[in-house]
C-alpha cells in the first residue's frame, strides 16, 4: 500500500472508537432502528429494495446496513480493519445480513468478484483518494450493465477555506479565508496528528494525508471509465458544522444563515453503464 495510505489507515483505525462513541454518530439511535442516510441520498439513489449495492468507503458501516434496512442486498467495503471489525460486530448484534469487506478501494478487484446494481460512496471520501482516475475505473468495474454510480460528498469548492481566526459579529462567509487548492495535487497535504476529528473531542494522534478534486476532474474520471452522467446537482447545505457560524435547521441539515446561502457546500453525482457494456 501506498505509505500515505498506510498513514490513513492508522488515521482512521485510531479513529473508529472515538467516531463510535460520539454523539456525532449516535450509534444507540442506530440500534434502535434509525435510518443513518440522508434525504438527498435516499431520494436520488431510490428505491433499493431487491437491488445489490456496494458501499465504498464505508467506514463502519452504518449507512451500509441502512441500506440493508431498506431492502438492498448490500456490502461495505472499508480499509480500516478496525472499522470492519466494528461494522461486522454491530450487523451481527442487530441480524442484519450486511457483508463487510476490509480492503483498499484501489485493490478491491483482486479481492471481490462481484457486480452490483448500484455502487455508492458518499460524505467524506474523494480527499482521501489520490488517484481519481484508477478510483473510477474500479467503480465501473463492479457496476453492473445498466447499474447505477451515485456520489454524495462534501463540494470541492468548499473544500479550499478556513474560517479565521476571528471576526465582528456572528461568524459567516464573510470569515472564510482561501487556504487550499482548488486544482488537483499530486502529492497530497500531510496534516500532523494531535487535533480532533470531525467527530468526538479526542486527539488522533495519527498523521494523515489528503488530496483536492475538482468538479471537472470528478466527472472526467467517471466519464473516462465508460460511465455515463445522468446528473450533478449542487446543494447549500451540509450534514455538520463545517464552519463557525452555520446553524442546523429542522430538517437537519447545516447552512450558513440566510441571506448567506452563496457557496456550494455538498454535490451529488448519477452515472450509468450502458446496459450493451461487457
Amino acid at each position: 500500500m501506498d505509505s500515505r495510505l498506510e498513514a490513513n489507515r492508522r488515521n482512521w483505525n485510531e479513529r473508529t472508537p472515538v467516531h463510535a462513541a460520539s454523539t456525532f454518530y449516535d450509534v444507540p439511535s442506530f440500534k434502535a432502528g434509525r435510518i443513518t442516510l440522508h434525504d438527498i441520498e435516499r431520494r436520488e439513489v431510490g428505491d433499493v429494495a431487491g437491488k445489490s449495492l456496494l458501499h465504498m468507503q464505508c467506514h463502519f458501516g452504518m449507512d451500509t446496513m441502512s441500506w440493508t434496512r431498506l431492502g438492498a442486498e448490500a456490502v461495505g467495503v472499508d480499509f480500516s480493519s478496525e472499522a470492519i471489525a466494528l461494522a461486522r460486530a454491530l450487523s451481527g448484534e442487530l441480524e442484519l445480513p450486511t457483508r463487510f469487506v476490509e480492503c483498499n478501494v484501489y485493490d478491491l478487484p483482486g479481492v471481490l468478484d462481484e457486480q452490483f446494481d448500484v455502487v455508492y460512496t458518499a460524505m467524506g471520501v474523494l480527499c482521501w483518494l489520490p488517484d481519481l482516475t484508477a478510483w473510477a475505473n474500479v467503480i465501473a468495474r463492479f457496476v453492473k450493465p445498466g447499474g447505477m454510480f451515485y456520489l454524495f460528498d462534501s463540494h470541492p469548492l468548499l473544500m479550499v477555506f478556513e474560517p479565521q481566526g476571528s471576526a465582528e459579529g456572528e461568524p459567516g462567509i464573510k470569515d472564510l479565508r482561501v487556504t487550499y487548492p482548488y486544482f488537483p495535487n499530486v502529492e497530497g497535504i500531510r496534516f500532523e496528528g494531535g487535533e480532533p476529528s470531525y467527530a468526538g473531542s479526542q486527539p488522533i494522534a495519527a498523521e494523515s494525508y489528503e488530496w483536492c478534486h475538482s468538479v471537472a476532474e470528478v466527472i472526467a474520471a467517471v466519464q473516462d471509465a465508460g460511465l455515463v452522467l445522468e446528473f450533478l446537482h449542487e446543494f447549500p447545505v451540509n450534514c455538520y458544522q463545517a464552519f463557525p457560524g452555520m446553524r442546523q435547521g429542522a430538517d437537519g441539515w447545516w447552512r450558513f444563515p440566510d441571506p448567506q446561502n452563496l457557496l456550494p457546500q455538498t454535490f451529488s453525482l448519477r452515472a450509468r453503464k450502458p446496459a450493451s457494456a461487457e
